[in-house]
């Protein structure tokens, strides 16, 4: 029972610093927002802001995996014995393109958190009208601007999403390469190239479509 109990404590301490941290990180949040209203900067603006920095994050992250998949084919092709020094041009790669995939994800993170407060704060105000026919067309932008916002989102968030399986072949071939430094290892790897090109195919083709829906958004908002 002693044992039991001290693992039921832990697990309550545990959800208990969960709650507060996203209790602190939702005040600071307000508080931020708060103080950009002060100087004139309202959470609209913050949310186109945010809209262009993930666009252009996924945009950095299309580059890189690019870079990564030429490096990759140069490895595959190579034809002398430095294997060791292309390992480390690959996992270099590599790192590069996890670090650019964990920007997206913040930056995706970080239009979420905005437009939640935004559109919150605009289902409150909804209550202030007292002009029945501002009312009608202030609720119609705001289910507007909530449809186009959810499918901007969701086409991120799939970019997002087909940044895994190229991070995962990466990865394994990284690491196959880093304990087989031989030529049956740069055969091994010609086998997955392929299918890394097409994964990685995949990822832009995403990354464009949430590029072009993230513009759209933010010329809509802007209107």
């Amino acid at each position: 029972m002693r044992h039991k109990y001290r693992r039921t404590g832990a697990l309550s301490a545990f959800w208990v610093a969960v709650v507060s941290v996203t209790f602190l990180v939702g005040a600071c949040s307000q508080a931020y927002y708060g103080a950009m209203e002060k100087v004139g900067i309202h959470k609209r603006d913050i949310l186109v802001d945010r809209v262009e920095d993930a666009r252009d994050a996924q945009s950095e992250a299309q580059k890189q995996f690019t870079s990564a998949l030429e490096q990759f084919s140069t490895v595959v092709h190579i034809e002398n014995n430095d294997l060791k020094s292309a390992y480390e041009k690959l996992n270099a790669e590599y790192q590069d393109s996890k670090d650019a995939a964990e920007n997206v994800s913040e930056r995706i993170d970080k239009v979420e958190s905005v437009a939640d407060a935004l559109f919150e704060e605009w289902a409150e105000e909804l209550k202030l009208y007292k002009s029945a026919e501002l009312l009608k067309s202030s609720r119609r932008k705001l289910r507007d601007t909530k449809v186009r916002y959810r499918e901007m989102l969701a086409s991120m968030r799939r970019a997002e999403k087909s940044m895994e399986p190229v991070l995962r072949s990466f990865r394994d071939n990284v690491l196959f390469l880093k304990h087989n430094l031989n030529a049956q290892a740069i055969g091994s790897l010609r086998s997955e190239f392929s299918a890394l090109k097409g994964e990685i195919d995949s990822l832009i083709k995403s990354m464009n479509e949430a590029i072009n829906t993230s513009n759209k958004f933010i010329a809509d908002i802007k209107q």
